[in-house]
């Protein structure tokens, strides 16, 4: 452990030097099958090679140019993301977090840009995880991630996840947007039921007000479908993109309609590094494989595979009581203590990553195979055993 850094994380004692595919490999030789995927973010696996030559490639050519010129691989990005989606527009930034910040920003200008100001409010679900700037953490508004960083900044209203009629007792005069993740990932994999979400829109299209959804960690494929939302029908007018995006390098994205898009015009909003070249040649080499032929129709197949699989290993209800989730995003709703098992997992060369609710999540690449899975399953088995005895 290097004493120069600062010590805002409980790192655990393992060093990884190489990745290849669904498996870590640590300096003392080591061997994980990782199943927290950088928490949902190397969804191709590690080193994936067509990405890895398209990020080489880019290096030798050009990394970075301000946004003051075109960027071509960013425009293309920006036309398929279009393409497969709701949205008419997209903004590039670094991370998730960033692209929360560039939403809420939307919604606020959408509504003073058409002369009523007074609306900046935004409705945030109970257990959401939005990041870790001041906005996104008085988004989120958990207790433990405000603490000792008041005051909190104002602006958000919370109401419990799929209670509409808190929703629509929330909306008022005040009110720009309403935000949602479609599954909680950080909250303890909580989804979003479709008639939530679809009275959301009708209740932001009666009062002229905005539908955000974060899909941040359950986009890009994690649940089956590109899209989270999709599963319920229910678009929205604006959608926040990173992690999955670039497998691993840092980038991050805001689609939006043209209504709302339109309202950001130069100066109101930008970014150094996002959009870079080589941030956007690689999730356009990311992008390559989610869409080919069959790859989204295998990950909803193995997360079908694995939820019956874990299901299966409830037995006695000792560890775990219950599976929730969709496609490769699942929760394991821990009767034991969750860092427990997912210490003991890792001794068993499982890796996993916990969230709250004392819920341990289960992400592993969505190119995952049966016997990889096996694996996994084999190790969940074994941990389960080692808990209870």
């Amino acid at each position: 452990m290097s004493s120069a850094l600062v010590q805002n994380y409980a790192r655990i004692d393992i060093a990884f030097e190489r990745g290849e595919g669904a498996y870590l490999f640590a300096d003392d030789g080591r061997q994980f099958l990782d199943f927290a995927s950088g928490i949902g973010v190397t969804s191709l696996g590690h080193a994936h090679p067509a990405v890895t030559k398209v990020l080489k490639d880019q290096a030798d050519r050009l990394w970075h140019v301000s946004n003051l010129y075109h960027i071509e691989p960013q425009a293309r990005l920006a036309e398929r993301l279009v393409a497969n989606s709701f949205a008419e527009r997209a903004f590039f930034c670094n991370s998730g977090a960033e692209a929360v910040e560039a939403a809420i920003k939307m919604a606020r200008i959408f509504h003073s840009g058409k002369g009523d100001k007074a609306r900046y409010r935004v409705i945030t679900a109970v257990n959401a995880f939005h990041g870790r700037t001041l906005a996104t953490i008085a988004a989120g508004g958990q207790a433990k991630h405000l603490d000792g960083f008041g005051p909190k900044v104002d602006g958000f209203d919370q109401i419990a996840l799929n209670d509409l009629a808190a929703a629509k007792a929330a909306v008022g005069p005040q009110t720009a947007a309403i935000i949602v993740e479609p599954v909680q990932g950080e909250g303890g994999i909580h989804l979003a039921d479709n008639e939530f979400l679809a009275g959301l829109r009708a209740l932001c299209d009666d009062a002229g007000i905005l539908l955000i959804y974060d899909e941040i960690q359950c986009g890009m494929g994690r649940t089956g479908k590109l899209w989270a939302h999709e599963w319920s029908g229910v678009t929205p007018d604006i959608m926040t993109l990173a992690k999955a995006l670039g497998n691993g390098f840092p980038i991050g994205a805001v689609l939006a309609t043209e209504a709302v898009a339109e309202t950001l015009v130069p100066g109101k909003h930008g970014t150094t590094f996002g959009g870079n070249p080589l941030a956007t040649s690689v999730a356009n080499a990311v992008l390559d494989e989610m869409l080919a032929d069959g790859f989204l129709a295998h990950a909803e197949r193995m997360g079908a595979l694995l939820r019956k699989r874990v299901e299966g290993l409830i037995g006695n209800k000792q560890v775990f009581s219950e599976v929730r989730g969709v496609g490769l995003m699942l929760g394991l709703q821990c009767t034991d203590s969750n860092l427990k098992l997912m210490a003991v997992l890792r001794e068993q060369g499982l890796l996993s990553v916990v969230a709250d609710g004392n819920v341990l999540r289960l992400l592993p690449p969505l190119n995952i195979n049966e016997a990889e899975i096996n694996e996994a399953c084999a190790a969940l088995e074994r941990a389960c055993t080692a808990i209870e005895s």
